[in-house]
């Protein structure tokens, strides 16, 4: 599977109000093999479904390296409440306790950004992911 590029809500967001800002998270996921990679990634089209329709999503995408066992995921948020709606809504709810078994480490980092600069790009999720891997 190819990565996903930014996906944005079904129902587009009203445009923001000046200075507002979005909740952000990137992630990245490595499984034990690649039986769990395949896993994940049969998961993946009911997740993007479930981001598309989810209230308060304002973007998403993904990064697979099947090889390698990884994926890195970065999505905007209305605000954290929304994020943490979807996560415990179906089918993300389901997927995610799914492939824990299969997992090898995860990795989870937050932080806000404007509104104003949605589609986020991957440069600052994986600077923010690599400094929280590099601490103690």
């Amino acid at each position: 599977m190819p990565d996903i590029p930014w996906i944005k809500p079904t129902t587009p967001a009203p445009p923001p109000a000046p200075g507002a800002e979005v909740y952000v998270m990137a992630s990245r996921f490595e499984t034990e093999t690649l039986l769990g990679a395949l896993g994940f990634l049969l998961r993946t089209p009911g997740i993007v479904r479930q981001i598309r329709a989810a209230p308060g999503a304002r973007g998403a995408c993904l990064r697979a390296r099947i090889r390698s066992r990884t994926f890195l995921t970065l999505s905007a948020w209305e605000d954290r409440d929304a994020l943490y709606r979807f996560a415990r809504s179906e089918p993300h709810r389901t997927s995610s306790r799914a492939a824990a078994a299969h997992m090898r480490a995860s990795q989870f980092t937050f932080w806000t950004a404007p509104a104003t600069a949605l589609p986020l790009t991957w440069d600052e999720a994986e600077r923010r992911l690599a400094e929280q891997e590099a601490r103690p």
